[in-house]
């Protein structure tokens, strides 16, 4: 049988691995862990598994714990290959009347963001028929409000 050290040894490499094919850096904490379990073992060869498996959960969520807590993700607006607001402020007809209790849809003469009608929201109620303007692009659906007169 295997001892704890390269148990914990071979477990953080593969955690590692693993880690390296999901990208998503929370499995690395677990990995990492393992493998400090792994030098901690060689160390302490005669540390129980109670407290072997102990240690792993305090140092696998300790390490995330501090991760998520410095961790700090940017805002991803990687629209690749379209211009940043670009969009905002183009004119549009609403074709299903929206309110900000439904959704509704917009249409264009041309092509916004690769398709001339969308899912339309908004905070205020505007009828089937009337010009309305992209204030924001909220995911897949284009939040919208009244055209004013200028």
């Amino acid at each position: 049988m295997l001892e704890p050290l390269w148990i914990w040894g071979i477990l953080g490499l593969i955690l590692i691995a693993l880690e390296m094919l999901s990208g998503t850096l929370y499995i690395l904490w677990f990995g990492i862990a393992a493998l400090g379990l792994s030098l901690l073992t060689y160390l302490f060869p005669a540390l129980a598994t109670a407290w072997q498996l102990l240690i792993f959960a305090a140092l696998s969520l300790g390490s995330l714990a501090i991760w998520k807590q410095f961790y700090r993700r940017e805002r991803d607006d990687s629209n690749i290959g379209q211009s940043r607001g670009e969009e905002i402020g183009r004119t549009g007809t609403i074709t299903e009347t929206v309110s900000p209790k439904q959704n509704g849809r917009i249409a264009f003469a041309q092509g916004v963001l690769g398709s001339r009608e969308w899912v339309a929201i908004a905070n205020e109620e505007i009828e089937t028929g009337a010009e309305a303007v992209i204030t924001a692009v909220e995911g897949n659906r284009l939040r919208v409000s009244r055209k004013t007169a200028q």
